[in-house]
């Protein structure tokens, strides 16, 4: 495997530390007023998600990791997890349904998805930024509040919850911001 020199880390780069993936997510040059630059870095494990703090010295290398992204979509839920398919290959791999469940929960069969592999192992995907998802129940606004910025609680077709503003009516589609959850607008047929 390629070798990546610390003054070539930026924020992205995928590096291999003790045999696992690992995403820098913020990169911190220091050059003190005598002896060596400092890469200070926060690297994401990108098997099980947890986050570390660690310094380099100017010199410094790590290995670069064979991580490689992919275009795809959501199939279905099963008992071992998701299913997703690759658009290009058409090969079926699962995530387990612990890694990938809060994420899951606004996504529809058929949704794209941004797959992420490493070794050949799917270990993460990206949900669409927003999905369009149709309101199956959702209580009457209450006469009379009319209160800015009042909120109630929708059931969308996936099953999720979603807060949403009072003059949302069940049948309406709106846009759910994925990352969040959050409500965005209204969308008109």
């Amino acid at each position: 495997m390629p070798q990546i020199n610390s003054g070539d880390f930026r924020k992205g780069t995928k590096v291999l530390i003790d045999g696992s993936p690992f995403d820098m997510i913020e990169v911190e040059f220091r050059k003190p007023g005598k002896g060596q630059a400092m890469y200070r870095t926060k690297l994401r494990n990108l098997l099980s998600g947890k986050l570390i703090d660690v310094t380099y010295r100017s010199g410094d290398s790590l290995e670069a990791a064979d991580v490689n992204r992919a275009n795809g979509q959501y199939l279905y839920r099963d008992s071992n997890g998701f299913v997703f398919m690759d658009d290009e290959t058409f090969e079926q791999d699962s995530i387990p349904i612990e890694a990938f469940e809060e994420q899951a929960k606004f996504l529809m069969e058929g949704a794209p998805c941004n797959l992420l592999y490493w070794n050949g192992q799917l270990i993460d995907v990206d949900p669409p930024q927003h999905v369009v998802l149709e309101v199956t129940f959702t209580e009457p606004a209450a006469r009379g509040d009319t209160a800015t910025n009042v909120t109630k609680p929708a059931t969308v077709e996936t099953g999720a919850s979603v807060n949403v503003p009072a003059f949302i009516n069940q049948g309406d589609k709106i846009k759910i911001e994925c990352a969040t959850g959050a409500y965005v607008e209204r969308v008109r047929d």
